[in-house]
């Protein structure tokens, strides 16, 4: 097959030279005359990319047919994908999806695709794909066979009211791929066999997939005995290295980098230690560089606080010989005090209110140790079990359980350890959806065709705990967009309003799906019979009030869009009962980096952080990225996360956080004059909301003396 280059984007193929799509995309950051942002130069700069790039460097092929057959026999596709359907299917599915004439909005978003999604050729210089190409790959491979599916599928992701997560939407379909999951979360207990499974795992799972985090709670801490020689173990310091030089080794055929993170609970007596890792000066020998920090705490540490008290820190190994269980599933805020009196543990003391600075200053540092309130969390928590961390991203809440391995590594038993199949809805396509029930049962039955193609084998904890539990996050995104598009004001009353019955409306839908997965199959997560679900406990709140709109302004957003009822929810109630769920978990919120930008939304349901972000993107340098739905007659509705604020962040996450089973990824803001005093006070703020995570801490850096340029939309260096 001759291989020429495609000229054909519905535009006159001909390029202006003085026109160049980095300069144009540049004068988005560049008040007109008239004191305007130019969102017309952005739009022009998306047009000269493609015909100035994109045009000249794609692969042409005569029809689909010569296309497919290229792709297959070139190894570039998987043939078992495609042979799961008539080929006229598949072709009335291309045709459907370029019927559509989708455009990328911004001059990132297609940046975005065309460099980190889009198939290239084996040497990276070509494109293979448009971006209906790969919509439609990841339809026919996550619809499994089943054309409606397929069809449904490429509608929601096509119209951009469902986008599958980075994994899964640069991997679906081709032959040479890591998997579709988006991340991983493992247990590791106190023995060598354990740390040493732990690093195979991680550089396993590293080089198929997303990111990996660790548990090191249970690992005994510096100076315990080891075969009770007192003084020998090395700490959790040490392995952190280990995992550190694991993912920066191994990653996803260069498409993605290996990345890491590690979870230690407050009351470990290497918490400090652990915590000093981060810190700017920091000796080279324990300084953490590109590992990722968690913290654990439970609701005893911030009442200690409050009194000012000393906070004991509790021997993992000693804690394990005492209560037979390892330190992770220990309720520290419940035992606490009995183990304070209890001679067997060996224990130490810090001042509970030092800890919290400390955390503070390590923040103002690196931006790091995500937290998780660890009580809260629990619960809220369905499913029989605890939750004992979380992972690279802080949204996924999940119960493991631990392995045991022999001295050959082998499994005397394999554990439960988690994985994540994540994807989002874009919040306001999704409310402009025709059917907003149907937008998200094809969405959780897409999450559930990635864990079920699943196959970690090479770790089979993961591989287990897959197979217990079906887990899935469905998340969401755009929350400020479509707000600043109805102009609602980020954190107002009503802008908590509709995110509360937003979220009330997806949860029903999304357990709806899953009961009807489970009836369809005849098989439930493992563990259903143990959870709140099949006791009926967790639908109470929903039966035993009636949810509605509680502003005017919601009440309009939803004319078009069902809210479900206390009968309807009666009703799905004794359908769980009855039928079980698929599912063992269904939503979480995850940050959503670059597939907001190939989507067109705001991440997550943060707000923006500028109303033109500016992005560093390789060689090319500096990009430019609209607020989606900003216009220049709408912009008071895009302030911006510092001058939103933390409190109004916290309060939109919490009212999320009742509908949504396992986590929200929620970054709080800060001005340049934020003190640690105003960063506690938040911990406490968003502990006493029901928030269950936290992830990152950003502080809004001031422009340098001379570095503001005149007339530019955001400045801020």
């Amino acid at each position: 097959m001759a291989a020429t280059t495609l000229t054909d984007t519905g535009e006159e193929n001909s390029t202006d030279p003085n026109r160049d799509y980095h300069a144009l995309n540049a004068e988005l950051n560049l008040y007109d005359k008239d004191g305007k942002i130019q969102f017309e130069a952005d739009h022009e700069a998306t047009r000269q990319y493609f015909l100035q790039h994109v045009n000249k460097n794609t692969v042409y092929f005569h029809d689909l047919e010569e296309k497919l057959k290229y792709l297959v026999d070139e190894g570039y596709y998987e043939q078992e994908v495609l042979d799961r359907y008539d080929f006229a299917f598949i072709k009335r599915l291309y045709k459907a999806a370029y019927a559509h004439k989708f455009r990328f909005p911004t001059f990132l978003g297609a940046f975005k695709y065309y460099t980190s999604y889009t198939l290239k050729t084996f040497d990276g210089t070509r494109y293979l794909e448009r971006y209906e190409d790969r919509v439609c790959m990841v339809a026919l491979t996550l619809a499994e066979g089943d054309e409606q599916r397929a069809f449904d599928l490429m509608e929601e992701i096509i119209t951009g009211r469902f986008q599958p997560a980075t994994p899964t939407f640069l991997n679906a379909g081709k032959k040479a791929r890591g998997e579709l999951v988006s991340c991983f979360l493992l247990r590791i207990e106190d023995n060598m066999e354990s740390i040493a499974r732990a690093v195979n795992s991680a550089l396993q799972l590293s080089k198929r997939g997303g990111g990996v985090a660790l548990n090191l709670t249970n690992l005994r801490e510096q100076g315990a005995p080891i075969k009770r020689i007192e003084n020998q173990s090395s700490g959790v310091n040490p392995v952190m290295k280990l995992l550190e030089d694991a993912f920066s080794y191994a990653n996803q055929l260069g498409a993605r980098q290996g990345a890491g993170a590690v979870y230690l609970h407050a009351h470990h007596p290497d918490i400090m230690r652990f915590l000093d890792t981060k810190r700017e000066n920091a000796d080279e020998k324990i300084r953490i560089k590109t590992l990722s920090l968690g913290v654990i705490i439970p609701d005893i540490t911030f009442e200690l606080a409050k009194r000012n008290e000393d906070m004991y820190l509790f021997s993992p190994y000693d804690v394990e010989r005492v209560y037979g269980v390892p330190f992770d599933q220990i309720n520290v805020t419940e035992k606490y005090y009995e183990m304070v009196e209890d001679k067997r543990i060996h224990k130490s003391k810090i001042n509970a209110r030092g800890f919290f600075q400390t955390l503070a200053e390590i923040q103002f540092e690196s931006g790091y140790p995500y937290i998780v309130f660890e009580d809260t969390v629990n619960r809220a928590n369905p499913i029989k079990g605890k939750i004992t961390m979380s992972n690279l991203c802080s949204e996924i809440l999940q119960v493991s359980e631990p392995s045991v391995l022999n001295e050959d590594l082998t499994y005397a038993h394999v554990g439960k350890d988690i994985s994540c199949n994540l994807g989002s809805l874009n919040i306001a396509k999704a409310m402009d959806s025709p059917d907003l029930g149907k937008t998200i049962e094809v969405a959780v039955r897409a999450l559930t065709a990635v864990s079920d193609q699943t196959d970690i084998r090479s770790v089979p904890s993961i591989e287990r705990g897959n197979a217990m539990s079906h887990a899935i996050g469905l998340g969401q995104m755009n929350l400020h967009g479509y707000l600043g598009r109805e102009r609602i004001f980020y954190g107002s009353e009503e802008a908590l309003d509709f995110t509360n019955m937003y979220f009330y409306t997806v949860v029903y839908h999304a357990i709806r799906s899953s009961m009807k997965i489970a009836r369809e199959r005849g098989i439930y997560f493992e563990g259903f019979e143990d959870s709140k679900y099949a006791s009926g406990e967790f639908f109470e709140k929903y039966i035993n009030q009636k949810w509605e709109p509680a502003t005017q302004r919601v009440r309009e957003l939803f004319a078009h869009q069902h809210i479900p009822t206390q009968e309807e929810w009666r009703q799905l109630k004794a359908d769980v009962q009855r039928y079980g769920m698929y599912n063992q978990n269904l939503q979480a919120v995850p940050p959503t980096g670059s597939i907001s930008y190939i989507n067109h939304s705001t991440s997550s349901i943060h707000p923006i952080v500028s109303k033109i972000e500016i992005r560093k993107e390789g060689k090319i340098g500096r990009v430019y990225y609209p607020a989606p739905y900003m216009t220049n007659d709408n912009l008071e509705y895009y302030q911006d996360a510092y001058e939103i604020g933390p409190k109004k962040i916290i309060d939109t996450y919490a009212v999320a956080t009742q509908h949504v089973d396992q986590g929200l990824s929620l970054t709080l803001f800060y001005p340049d004059t934020v003190t640690t005093r105003d960063v506690n006070k938040n911990y406490i703020y968003a502990w006493r909301k029901g928030i269950k995570t936290l992830y990152y801490m950003r502080i809004r850096q001031a422009a340098l003396e001379g570095t503001e340029v005149e007339g530019c939309v955001s400045c801020m260096l």
